[in-house]
């Protein structure tokens, strides 16, 4: 029987990017959940405090922090705060991130920046400032949260599919770089969930049942599906995994459809 000591987040600080709405506000509560302490980071931390109140109604603590991804000052000014606030940075789940949805022909420069510069370059860089102090301290576990595009091309979704690839390649690199310090870097990669930023896609019901024929498991994703994979990746019940992509996807990347049978 695996040892469910080995789940526990108890005594662990955990910075979750991006958790002013989404996935991020997920993540960080299955880890609050699990017994880590948090640091939630916006943009905008203001709009942190609905959530700063329910985290820190499980019995958990919750700093709230500014986090630009595309500022490097801002990246360093947040590691240093929340360094500063625990001590230590056991966890550090990148999820901050975002989309622009235009055919390949129509992407504009600045369209293209935006969308690299926030998940491929923010990633790195919140990942190298972060994990400075995990080397010193000789422990860590790093998320990078990719996606199925990290693994599958989609239409409409260039930048957004380059990204995440990148992310995918990036936590193998880093993986390698950092192993011998203790930390592991892995990437979790969500199928198709319904979030803020796609949510009109969901408003289709030609398009969402043309998805539910290509998922095994005949839905889309709910967030609380990522809880068990969240926490796993974060806790030392993963201390032998790194460089991996975990997708959770409800397996649509076995690349099913729908099976014509003939008698």
């Amino acid at each position: 029987m695996p040892d469910a000591n080995a789940f526990d987040l108890t005594g662990k600080a955990a910075i979750v990017t991006g958790t002013s709405r989404g996935l991020g506000q997920y993540f960080a509560r299955a880890l609050a959940r699990a017994g880590a302490d948090l640091v939630l980071t916006s943009r905008h931390p203001d709009t942190l405090s609905s959530f700063q109140a329910e985290i820190e109604a499980l019995g958990r603590r919750a700093v709230p922090l500014e986090l630009d991804v595309r500022d490097p000052a801002s990246i360093r000014r947040m590691a240093e705060a929340a360094y500063a606030a625990y001590g230590k940075i056991d966890i550090l789940v990148n999820n901050a991130g975002c989309n622009v949805r235009k055919p390949a022909l129509e992407i504009g420069w600045d369209e293209w920046n935006l969308v690299l510069d926030t998940n491929l370059r923010g990633t790195f860089f919140v990942c190298q400032a972060v994990a400075r102090g995990m080397v010193e301290h000789g422990y860590g576990r790093i998320v990078n949260i990719g996606s199925v595009t990290s693994v599958f091309g989609y239409a409409g979704l260039a930048p957004y599919c380059a990204s995440r690839g990148g992310v995918k390649q990036l936590t193998m690199s880093l993986a390698d770089d950092w192993g011998p310090h203790g930390v592991t870097v892995n990437c979790l990669a969500p199928g198709w969930f319904r979030t803020t930023q796609n949510a009109v896609l969901y408003e289709n019901k030609a398009w969402v049942d043309y998805l539910v024929d290509r998922i095994p498991l005949k839905r889309p994703g709910l967030p609380n599906d990522l809880d068990g994979a969240i926490v796993f990746l974060a806790s030392d019940a993963s201390a032998y995994l790194t460089g991996q992509t975990l997708l959770v996807d409800g397996g649509i990347s076995t690349g099913a459809t729908k099976a014509t049978v003939k008698a």
